[in-house]
């Protein structure tokens, strides 16, 4: 995944956002989670290095509340970011079309995924008994082995899915509520379904 921000506009996005409110550095790095839907979380090692440069730069100043360091923008801060706005709402732009375009990915990928199993499930039901199946008069048996059956292709599903989900957020990406909406609604409607087919 190509870097969140270019060289310089990390630097230019805090000022941005101490010039909203006051933060202490955890609030910071919450914030730049929350503008880029959960695609950029910067380490403590990644913000505390370019704040101490903006305290040093004039742009910033820090005040302690207990055990708590609270960063708060200059007025030479307020001044570049009124002078940059142009820049930041380009900044702003680009994070709000890499979170678009990454959770439309995954979107497109759980579609895929819902296919695959209701594939699967087609599949399944028109498969001839297996040989190994007890004869007819063992209705209870059958039965078990088919639940067999379901609950196999059912930890499959949630595996593969459970492994795409966590690799895609390990990798940067982002899990949007839509996203995860559209995967309870389907497989309420298969719940639904399959509910419907046991009476």
């Amino acid at each position: 995944m190509p870097p969140v921000f270019s060289h310089g506009d990390l630097r230019l996005y805090l000022l941005s956002l101490l010039a909203e409110r006051p933060l202490h550095g955890y609030g910071i790095i919450q914030a730049l989670s929350e503008r880029t839907g959960g695609t950029y979380t910067p380490s403590a090692g990644t913000i505390y290095p370019r704040l101490a440069k903006l305290e040093d730069e004039g742009l910033v100043t820090k005040t302690q509340e207990g055990r708590t360091t609270i960063y708060e923008i200059t007025d030479a801060g307020r001044a570049e970011v009124a002078q940059r706005a142009d820049e930041i709402d380009g900044i702003q732009s680009g994070l709000s079309d890499s979170v678009r375009i990454i959770a439309e990915s995954v979107r497109s990928n759980v579609r895929e995924a819902m296919k695959s199993m209701r594939a699967d499930f087609a599949a399944a039901a028109k498969q001839p008994p297996a040989p190994e199946e007890p004869p007819a008069e063992d209705p209870r048996a059958a039965a078990r082995i088919q639940l067999a059956r379901a609950e196999t292709v059912l930890a499959g599903f949630r595996a593969t899915i459970r492994a795409d989900l966590r690799t895609h957020i390990a990798r940067g990406g982002a899990l949007t509520p839509e996203l995860v909406d559209a995967l309870t609604k389907d497989l309420d409607g298969v719940t639904a379904r399959v509910r419907a087919s046991l009476g």
